[in-house]
């Protein structure tokens, strides 16, 4: 079993190309499955059975594992029975069928407009890591990029003339996003002076040593910044929660966030953007042919 797995994560790496963020927690996730069936005299990934899993998921969540770590759980199963059943190790999904217990949806934390301008329009010193720093922040809020969109980012994916970003998000479905002007402004400052490090490849956003950053050196860049600036916690997640919240307060096109984003499935871009029930009934209220009774209407 244990070898089969690693083939499934080399597959994963060499052939899916996804990213090192996934693989680890895919990697954590079946590796638990992996602990059960040894527990349980299971000796075959075709010998792992739907009532089974079904017990495994249930004692995760009594040992306090939330919904969504299930259902990433659930997710990482089929990818791994997707892989056996197509090179022939067996004929069934033991997770098919199966959905972690409801939890409660957490809103996510974002910035109020107020507290994002406040974020990136004190001054910027004129060195290397502080041009570089407010460049990663603006292109955060700007256009909403996933951590590990930003650290792969190369430079042949930025077209600043014509304000437009190239990201390769999950699955490797590649997107082009708009780039705002703050931003634009912010990272041809950065590129002026990026070349003083002599990078070691195209990377967009370099180390004084000219390595790409990683993604706990840009967490802990955006970490400093929201310490300095607001006296708070921030992480890079909550930029681009905020700046899908603050684009859908404006447009009210849940679509066209929905694919800056890059969700596949809308119901992710409503959690989101925690829309409000009050905020949706306004919206149908003014726009929907048929929302409002006519004005004799006596029901």
């Amino acid at each position: 079993m244990k070898g089969q797995l690693e083939a499934y994560c080399a597959h994963l790496r060499n052939e899916r190309q996804v990213s090192v963020h996934t693989q680890l927690g895919y990697r954590r996730d079946l590796d638990k499955v992996l602990e059960y069936c040894a527990s349980q005299g299971i000796g075959s990934w075709n010998d792992l059975q739907v009532q089974q899993l079904r017990q495994l998921v249930a004692r995760q969540h009594h040992h306090g594992q939330s919904s969504r770590s299930l259902a990433r759980l659930l997710s990482a199963v089929r990818g791994l029975y997707r892989y056996l059943n197509r090179e022939g190790h067996c004929q069934h999904d033991p997770a098919n069928g199966l959905s972690p217990p409801k939890g409660e949806r957490r809103l996510p934390k974002t910035l109020d407009t107020d507290r994002a301008l406040q974020l990136l329009d004190g001054g910027v010193d004129d060195d290397f890591i502080a041009r570089r720093d407010h460049a990663i922040l603006e292109l955060f809020y700007s256009s909403g990029l996933r951590l590990s969109e930003l650290t792969s980012l190369d430079l042949d994916q930025l077209d600043l003339a014509a304000g437009l970003v190239q990201v390769h998000g999950k699955g490797s479905k590649t997107r082009v996003l708009p780039v705002g002007r703050k931003a634009r402004e912010a990272l041809e400052q950065w590129l002026r002076l990026r070349g003083i490090s002599a990078p070691l490849d195209k990377a967009v956003f370099v180390s004084r040593q000219g390595r790409r950053l990683g993604p706990r050196a840009i967490q802990l860049r955006v970490q400093t910044a929201g310490e300095r600036e607001l006296g708070q916690h921030l992480h890079p997640h909550m930029l681009r929660h905020s700046f899908a919240s603050h684009l859908l307060e404006s447009s009210q096109d849940l679509r066209a966030v929905q694919e800056m984003l890059g969700h596949a499935d809308i119901a992710t871009t409503q959690i989101y953007t925690h829309l409000d029930f009050q905020h949706l009934a306004a919206v149908y209220d003014s726009a929907h042919p048929r929302a409002k009774r006519s004005k004799g209407s006596d029901s």
